[in-house]
């Protein structure tokens, strides 16, 4: 008998399927890190994704082991109900659907700032609200006429990102101080008690658990292939945050974060920032082509998967009546939030890493234990044991812990 795998292995390389995880984690939400990240400053802030990076991969893995169990095709919803059972599942939904229209608010928040900034460098002055809902009518049309054209405007605006972000990031390293890096300006500086309220926008950033089925269809039931694309994706976006870090922190000084955080922190901010201090048109220009890109192709990402959610959740037909009816649910509350509250770009994220605590770190660690006892895991089980199923818990909760204390503004901020 002829396997899946057996047929699709020899077509299927290791770069495509770490570039999927790659491409899914790596968006608008890096612009998020510097920000928050000032007050822990750029070795604490290193560890702090490297924890979190650790912790992610292994929760992703874990979703692999329980998803090997059940026939290519399960969806992540079909696992959890069968595991942990339908309150668990409706739970596990509703997060999922929380941090989609979260991070669908804050690309409207983040392109409409773009916008801004991009035009105000041409001398014309242009409202965020106005650019931000100008994107997103131009978003859901697109979404609205088919996958299809989401998938090639995707392709078209992902090259360009990836052609601008090395051109960017060239740039950045080049001019980099390390009187900045090393923070020798401040006397007795403290960065430790800042690193817990990093942890939210960390774990936000390393987002690919929806795709660890998708792998499966890809790949066929092979763990070996498929924990590799994992592990490469996850590192390609770890290397790349670090090197964002580099060249912020480089440039920036610690205390110039403090303006730009009480200024909304929002992207238009830290690259108008960035380009005060380069003094340099070329990397300007650079600068606010990457800005754009990465808004642009997560902001497509985000909400063509929330469309494709709540069509299903809807059972809404997929004519072109029916993806008007799933554009209006999609769209018009992220809408509403945008323009009323245009400057939410850094607490949408953070609310986005409260949720996907939820489903992307405490539902996999159970759905893993889950399946050990009851299938066993034959074909592949994530190493460490116990051990390690409590080390990612442990981590989720943390977040969650994090997030609600942070909110009661019970944690020191840098300011």
């Amino acid at each position: 008998m002829i396997t899946m795998h057996t047929i699709n292995a020899p077509q299927r390389s290791l770069l495509g399927g770490a570039m999927i995880i790659g491409g899914t984690i790596i968006g608008a939400g890096m612009f998020s890190l510097p920000v928050v990240m000032s007050g822990a400053w750029f070795f604490w802030s290193v560890a702090a994704l490297v924890f979190t990076w650790f912790c992610m991969l292994h929760s992703g893995l874990m979703i692999l082991e329980a998803n090997l169990n059940y026939p290519i095709g399960s969806s992540f919803n079909t696992v959890t109900r069968d595991l942990l059972g339908n309150h668990w599942n409706i739970l596990n939904g509703i997060t999922i659907a929380f941090v989609l229209y979260i991070l669908t608010y804050a690309y409207i928040s983040a392109s409409g700032s773009v916008i801004q900034h991009t035009l105000r460098e041409m001398s014309v002055d242009f409202s965020p609200r106005l650019g931000g809902l100008m994107t997103a009518l131009a978003v859901a049309f697109i979404v609205w006429l088919s996958t299809r054209a989401v998938s090639r405007m995707t392709a078209i605006v992902l090259g360009a990102k990836i052609i601008a972000f090395f051109l960017t990031f060239g740039g950045l390293l080049w001019h980099i101080k390390p009187v900045n890096l090393l923070n020798s300006v401040e006397h007795n500086p403290s960065y430790a008690p800042y690193v817990l309220a990093t942890l939210p926008f960390c774990l936000a950033s390393f987002g690919y658990h929806g795709n660890v089925p998708s792998l499966m269809k890809y790949y066929g039931k092979d763990p070996q292939m498929i924990k590799k694309c994992l592990l490469l994706g996850t590192l390609m976006a770890l290397g790349l945050y670090v090197i964002w870090m580099l060249g912020t922190m480089g440039n920036i000084p610690r205390q110039a974060f403090v303006g730009i955080a009480e200024r909304g922190g929002n992207i238009d901010v830290l690259v108008q920032s960035l380009s005060q201090v380069l003094n340099s048109a070329r990397l300007d220009l650079l600068l606010t082509l990457f800005s754009n890109f990465a808004v642009a192709c997560s902001f497509l990402g985000v909400t063509l998967g929330l469309f494709d959610y709540l069509a299903d959740l809807f059972k809404f037909d997929d004519n072109r009546m029916g993806r008007f009816k799933t554009a209006l649910v999609t769209f018009i509350p992220p809408i509403i939030g945008g323009v009323i509250y245009p400057d939410g770009f850094i607490y949408a994220i953070g609310f986005a890493g409260l949720a996907a605590t939820v489903w992307a770190v405490i539902v996999p660690a159970l759905m893993a234990r889950a399946s050990r006892q009851r299938f066993g895991s034959p074909r592949y089980q994530v190493w460490g044991g116990n051990k390690m199923i409590m080390l990612v818990l442990l981590f989720g909760l943390l977040n969650a812990a994090v997030h609600i204390i942070f909110s009661f503004n019970m944690l020191p901020v840098y300011r």
